[in-house]
């Protein structure tokens, strides 16, 4: 049974920052990259953390920083298409303000059942839940294939809000309650078997 560490750590700020950004490949702000490598230096003054590889969602919000940091620590990279932001259809660069003034009845049920709502045009959680475990299942066999412990992941706060989720066995209707700071990590251990899969909250 393999039981291996992932620390995912979201974005930093973006350029548009203020709205439902999804697939958008908008860039981070200064500010952005400067909470992404203030949170990487703090977690690399412990030796035991260190990471084996290094993954990424390809949206440049992700990639640019873990190409970089991947390069600077002479660290494999991988990137993983499934660990995307959720989709949000037509809601994709509108802020949460104009969304509230022009759908609000369907913002309010995706913000408190959104196993049941999404997005016009949009990716259901079903969906999402289920391409971001494919993604997980390729990292785990990737890592697994090279003999990895531990792995650092560049991606969102959707990705990480749903693996809080799974790590603490909450209804996934409590998903857009969970925390997710911009960049700040979160660590999971994640059991990986055939007859099991399973993630785990690490302090």
């Amino acid at each position: 049974m393999a039981r291996l560490r992932l620390d995912l750590l979201r974005h930093g700020e973006t350029a548009l920052g203020h709205t439902l950004r999804g697939w958008l490949d908008d860039e981070l702000t200064e500010q952005g990259w400067s909470q992404m490598q203030a949170t990487v230096q703090q977690h690399l003054t412990h030796p035991e953390k260190s990471w084996d590889v290094i993954v990424s969602s390809p949206l440049q919000r992700c990639r640019l920083f873990a190409e970089k940091l991947a390069n600077d620590l002479q660290q494999p990279l991988l990137i993983n298409e499934q660990i995307q932001e959720m989709h949000f259809g037509d809601w994709e660069g509108i802020s949460t303000q104009i969304l509230y003034k022009t759908s609000s009845e369907l913002l309010v049920n995706f913000w408190q059942f959104p196993s049941k709502y999404h997005a016009p045009n949009g990716e259901s959680l079903a969906e999402f839940h289920q391409r971001v475990f494919n993604g997980f299942q390729q990292i785990a066999r990737y890592m697994q294939q090279h003999q990895y412990q531990s792995a650092l992941v560049v991606t969102h706060g959707g990705v990480i809000k749903l693996l809080s989720c799974l790590a603490q066995q909450q209804s996934l209707d409590d998903l857009l309650k969970m925390p997710a700071e911009l960049g700040q990590l979160h660590s999971f251990s994640l059991t990986h078997q055939p007859a099991q899969f399973a993630f785990e909250r690490v302090e």
